[in-house]
Order: C-alpha cells, then sequence, then structure tokens
C-alpha cells in the first residue's frame, strides 16, 4: 500500500495530464492537518483531561488548549474558559494520522459512505468533522458516556476547489458520490405550505 507522503510527492506525475501542469512546483502539496476538539459542554475538568488525553494519543502531539476570546453571558462562558483542544500537524506526524485516518479509522465509522467534498474550499483546503473519536483504534476502547466529535482540516497548496478535488483524489481520500445532507440522514422534509384562499 503506499503512503501519503510517497502520493504527496508523486503527485505532478499524476496530476500532469489532466491538469497541465509542466513544472513539478505547480503540483499542490500538503502543507498542515489541524486537528481540534469541542469542550463547550464539559464544565468537569476530569472531562477535559480527557479529550486533552484522547486527542494526544490519536495525533502523537500535545494538544494546545484553547480559551474564550469573549464572555458570553447566554452561554455561561467567561473569557478564558477552555472551549476546545487543538493540535496542529506538520511533516511525519501529519502523514502518519492521514495514513491512519484514510485506511484505518474512516472505514471503521458505522454505515459509513465516504466523505462529501462538497467541504473543500476555494483556497484548496479541505475541511471535515467526525462524529465519533473512538473510530481511531488508539481509543476504540473508550467508555461510551466520554464520546466527543472531531474537526480536520487539511491545508494544502493548491489553488482552487477542482485542483483541490483531483489532488484529494490521488491522495485516496474516500470521498461519497451522494450530497452532504445524503450523508447526515438525508434532507429536512419540507413543511406543507397552507393552501390560501381555499377553506
Amino acid at each position: 500500500m503506499i503512503s501519503v507522503k510517497e502520493k504527496n510527492k508523486k503527485a505532478f506525475e499524476a496530476l500532469k495530464g489532466t491538469l497541465g501542469y509542466k513544472n513539478p512546483m505547480q503540483a499542490p502539496r500538503l502543507k498542515k492537518v489541524v486537528v481540534g476538539a469541542g469542550v463547550g459542554s464539559f464544565k468537569d475538568k476530569k472531562k477535559l483531561e480527557v479529550v486533552a488525553d484522547r486527542l494526544e494519543k490519536i495525533t502523537g502531539q500535545k494538544a494546545a488548549r484553547k480559551g474564550a476570546k469573549i464572555s458570553i453571558a447566554a452561554f455561561k462562558v467567561r473569557q478564558g474558559d477552555p472551549v476546545g483542544y487543538q493540535v496542529t500537524l506538520h511533516g511525519d506526524r501529519m502523514y502518519d494520522f492521514l495514513d491512519r485516518l484514510i485506511n484505518i479509522a474512516l472505514p471503521r465509522t458505522k454505515d459509513f459512505r465516504g466523505i462529501p467534498a462538497s467541504s473543500i474550499d476555494s483556497m484548496g483546503n479541505y475541511t471535515f468533522g467526525i462524529r465519533e473519536h473512538i473510530i481511531f483504534p488508539e481509543t476504540a476502547d473508550e467508555d461510551l458516556k466520554d464520546i466527543f466529535g472531531l474537526g480536520i482540516t487539511i491545508v494544502t497548496t493548491a489553488k482552487n476547489k477542482d485542483e483541490a478535488r483531483a489532488f484529494f483524489d490521488h491522495l485516496g481520500f474516500p470521498f461519497s458520490k451522494l450530497k452532504k445532507e445524503e450523508l447526515s440522514g438525508g434532507p429536512k422534509p419540507k413543511k406543507d405550505k397552507e393552501k390560501k384562499g381555499k377553506k
């Protein structure tokens, strides 16, 4: 099995025919991966420690705590309160994380039907969410009450959405052919409009 690191190096050869590259420097490359977890509903310090510890196990790197920038009375949040943890991966740790994500973690997701390609932005980056962190084997034996979701952002040097999509396909990301709302359980039913003028 070819690793993400090797595929990243061979992006020029794989995409030059499709995208018309003439110089290897034109081909997109991976820059970094940002993995984050929100803890807005967790007020217990032990649970905060659990999130930080599990994120460290998944990424192999110590998580940085993110505090609230402003106080919001409606949400009972004060400035500086922990609202999440974040890890930024580069180099070999980034490639290792992506290999485990694509080949092990995502296929372990219940009723997995792919990830939505529509989340690729115009800057060539891709952001998507994972509902349960326990799809990673490092945390598969977790207590169900401590399950939390992850947000993953993959930053590339791609110039636009189409170039990024071709690059992610080359790397082996399992994109779904279904629409984003279909992946999340189907589109919300529309409410019947009341017929005006009829009794």
